[in-house]
């Protein structure tokens, strides 16, 4: 299957070098680019990507209101957030407003790449030693709750609370297999179970809702 990417950064340069890097591997493919955030929501209205790379600051409407008008529509279109370490305060903007993931703009490009598979997967966390420490930080703050928040846990197994810990801890579904000795397989019918039975949009949403059920303790920011 090809996954089809807008890539939304007011950058020339970074646009370039990831449709350059992208044209060399047939499952991705660059349906568009944007330079601004008005841009990219229109792009996605138009040409309905999998996943939008998105920048945060840019001039105009900025990647936080993009990806929120993006990600209340009903299409299935995800966001892929590109930051640096000093910009904390946007990403937990951005996962407020429904990124499914975050990269690093130092990452390098083929990293970036498999990030963007992914997320168009739904299937696991992105650089998971950044992204604890963002939803650690993000879980601690005011209004820290997305509109699309998952609803309260119920009905799930012991095993599924289980799994919805592990996946807390940032781990992948190989990880939380050999941790509960079970096949990758089962491990990944836990997480689709999860997902459904707390209509969370995909694994971050997952990882909140393991920190707001007290399953996972945040760990203090340095």
């Amino acid at each position: 299957m090809t996954v089809r990417v807008v890539l939304a950064d007011d950058q020339p340069l970074v646009r370039s070098g990831l449709r350059v890097i992208m044209a060399d591997h047939p499952d991705l493919e660059v349906v568009g680019e944007a330079a601004t955030g008005a841009e990219a929501v229109q792009l996605v209205r138009d040409v309905r990507p999998d996943v939008v790379v998105m920048d945060i600051r840019m001039p105009g409407m900025d990647g936080i209101e993009a990806t929120r008008l993006i990600t209340a529509d009903r299409a299935t279109t995800r966001v892929l957030v590109l930051t640096t370490f000093d910009e904390d305060d946007y990403v937990y903007g951005a996962l407020r407003a429904g990124a499914s993931g975050f990269v690093v703009k130092d990452m390098a490009l083929d990293d970036i790449l498999t990030a963007v598979r992914v997320v168009a997967a739904g299937d696991a966390l992105i650089a998971p030693g950044v992204t604890r420490r963002l939803i650690a930080g993000f879980i601690g703050r005011p209004a820290a709750v997305p509109e699309r928040s998952p609803r309260p846990a119920e009905g799930i197994t012991e095993r599924e609370r289980e799994v919805l810990t592990l996946v807390g801890r940032g781990r992948s579904n190989s990880e939380i297999a050999e941790d509960l000795f079970i096949t990758v397989a089962t491990a990944k019918s836990h997480v689709s179970r999860l997902l459904t039975k707390l209509g969370a949009r995909d694994r971050v949403q997952l990882v909140i809702t393991a920190y707001e059920m007290g399953l996972v303790t945040p760990v203090p920011r340095p």
